[in-house]
């Protein structure tokens, strides 16, 4: 009988296989593309974009439609549509794979360019306005076009003398603009932003190419434009940029942080010079940005420490290429602040954040399902929750939840009696659940049990694009009404009304009167105006600006208000003279003052009355027509208003 041992000897040995582990998935490059390809694609792409911009700008201009009719809105429909379809079905079925690369680029850069252009270009055709006119910001906008316009170096938009304090960058670019173009910075608005509009679409895509293959980098830059439309982003046009970069330029961060070896110089570069472009157009975004890569880095760090990172080698990692990150972010954004910075201004107080609109009041909620981009941010929303691994879900992740916590911050600051003005950061949010909304929807498509999955995406893609895009169109429409009711220099709108009754019908009169009765040219003036947009179109300086929230904090605006009581309460002429002579700003020498009752002149003094909805406080000041019956004084009436120049 065998025993168990004999047993063991007389079986045949079983052959030992090895297991195998699989090898763990390869991470992605830093950037899918080489720093000489990307500059190319960058500067080509831009060239692209402004020449297409521009080109369908003045084919527009050329059509005579005229204001008043839902041609203008049907003519962008559709042809947003017919672009929306010439980007997306090549791509979608296959066909562009079998192209050169060139001819993809060039088409997808025309077609982007088309697209942001023709939803702005095509609804404004009728006035020579940008959305909303020359009111509410845009009176300040147009001013520092117009002083852009006006001089070579930087300045600041109202006041003479004073290191700038808003970010003057675009607005320098936009004076060249109207320089090259021949046309006054008020009216190079308008075709300067749009063309913005879409050189933004472009740069986007190469940035998106960095990090996503081609398709889908087209996609998501697709939906960044038509996401933006629909919060009103390009509505700010010197903002809306670095919105719609900051999704790529985060993931490209992220990769920089999350490789613990040597990794290439231009990442940085590119990410240092992102936060640069913000600093030089939009501080609000300067810090925004920072915060996002200071999240990001964290995270980056704590997750390989988690994995077993040696600590310190792992500290010094991520803290060196955050230096190099901000050490190029502040060289940038010397170019603009350096001057305001050595002036003093960063110990002075402002007034800027004060202002908390209804739409700041409440927590954005674009993932509503009422509607195709309600929806797709929903599916955006859960798939961040449920892709948080993944690399973009994680940097999306972070970008969004940093919005809804600035929304909180922006909420304890009133205690501070101020805001961090959250609702700027809405277009944000709706920029980073429609990407993720995409990626969302090429899940589920990945996952139909069907043959012709490509085709269903394409239909889908176009339907819900297009579906967007009108609602994009649809939102402007009241800005777009605001802009062809607006009244040009010549006293008409677009619509032809010219109504005395409106102040504004009466611009073209008060400029020809200050021109003649001061003998100077525009820039030697200093204007103390209550007609608040007088200052809009020519290049004027200005004793006051016409609400605090944009004045300069060098400028001392509560102690220039009592200046102009003191004026105001005079006892005559000479005593008005001689307060104005001893000003410590230098006093205006054209005043616009309004006809009142009683002969009495007046002049609006604004002043912050935050935190109430309305922040500004206006106050009627009265001036005697006495005080100007004396030889250093000329008067002439126009309309309802005085002119006074001081010789």
């Amino acid at each position: 009988m065998l025993d168990s041992h004999a047993l063991e000897a007389a079986a045949p040995r079983a052959r030992v296989t090895p297991v195998t582990r699989p090898p763990p998935p390869k991470a992605p490059p830093i950037a899918r593309l080489p720093l000489g390809q990307t500059l190319v694609e960058l500067l080509l792409g831009g060239a692209v974009a402004v020449a297409v911009s521009l080109g369908l700008q003045l084919a527009v201009d050329r059509m005579a439609v005229g204001p008043g009719t839902y041609v203008l809105q049907s003519l962008a429909n559709v042809t947003g549509a017919v672009i929306l379809v010439g980007l997306f079905v090549p791509v979608g079925l296959g066909w562009a794979a079998r192209w050169p690369l060139w001819c993809n680029l060039a088409g997808a850069w025309t077609g982007l360019s088309a697209l942001a252009t023709v939803l702005l270009a095509i609804p404004l055709e009728a006035t020579k306005f940008f959305l909303g006119g020359s009111g509410v910001d845009n009176t300040f906008r147009l001013q520092y076009m117009e002083r852009m316009a006006s001089t070579v170096g930087l300045a600041d938009a109202n006041y003479r003398g004073l290191a700038a304090y808003y970010p003057g960058g675009w607005f320098w670019l936009g004076g060249r603009f109207a320089n090259l173009v021949g046309l006054d910075g008020w009216a190079a608005y308008k075709p300067y932003s749009i063309t913005w509009a879409g050189l933004s679409a472009v740069v986007a895509f190469v940035l998106w190419s960095l990090v996503l293959r081609r398709n889908r980098a087209l996609l998501v830059t697709v939906v960044t434009v038509l996401a933006g439309f629909i919060a009103f982003g390009p509505d700010e046009p010197y903002a809306w940029p670095t919105t719609a970069w900051l999704p790529p330029v985060a993931l490209l961060a992220w990769r920089v942080f999350r490789r613990g070896a040597r990794v290439f110089t231009w990442p940085l570069v590119l990410v240092g010079g992102y936060l640069g472009v913000c600093a030089v157009t939009y501080t609000l975004h300067l810090v925004f940005g920072a915060v996002v890569v200071v999240v990001l880095a964290v995270l980056a760090g704590v997750l390989d420490l988690r994995a077993g990172a040696p600590p310190w080698p792992t500290v010094w990692w991520l803290s060196s290429r955050l230096v190099v990150i901000g050490v190029l972010a502040a060289l940038v954004g010397a170019l603009t602040w350096g001057p305001f910075i050595l002036a003093g201004g960063l110990g002075t107080s402002n007034v800027a954040a004060h202002f908390l609109p209804e739409v700041g009041a409440s927590l954005p909620t674009p993932f509503v399902p009422t509607s195709a981009f309600g929806v797709l941010c929903l599916g955006g929303l859960v798939w961040l929750v449920w892709r948080a691994r993944d690399e973009l879900a994680t940097v999306l992740l972070v970008i969004t939840g940093a919005v809804y916590a600035w929304f909180v911050l922006s909420t304890l600051a009133i205690v501070a009696n101020t805001t961090l003005l959250a609702f700027r950061f809405i277009v944000t949010v709706d920029v980073a659940l429609a990407v993720a909304g995409v990626f969302a929807a090429l899940d589920v498509l990945r996952r139909l049990p069907v043959v012709s999955v490509r085709a269903i995406g394409v239909v889908l893609a176009v339907a819900g694009a297009v579906s967007m895009m009108q609602a994009g169109v649809d939102s402007s429409k009241g800005m777009v009404a605001a802009a062809e009711s607006d009244y040009d220099t010549d006293g008409y709108n677009a619509k032809g009304e010219h109504d005395l009754a409106l102040d504004a019908a009466w611009r073209g009169a008060l400029i020809t009167t200050i021109d003649e009765l001061s003998r100077r040219p525009p820039t030697e003036n200093v204007v103390l105006s209550t007609e608040e947009r007088l200052l809009s179109f020519r290049p004027y300086w200005g004793f006051q600006t016409t609400t605090p929230h944009y004045a300069n904090p060098l400028a001392a605006y509560p102690q220039r208000n009592e200046e102009i009581r003191r004026w105001a309460s005079s006892s005559g002429p000479d005593e008005l003279s001689a307060r104005m002579a001893r000003s410590p700003y230098e006093p205006p020498n054209v005043l616009v003052l309004r006809r009142g009752p009683e002969g009495k002149l007046l002049l609006r003094v604004a002043s912050d009355s935050f935190p109430r909805a309305a922040p500004v406080r206006v106050e009627e000041l009265e001036f005697d027509p006495g005080l100007f019956e004396s030889p250093p004084f000329v008067e002439q009436d126009v309309g309802p208003f005085v002119v006074i120049v001081r010789r």
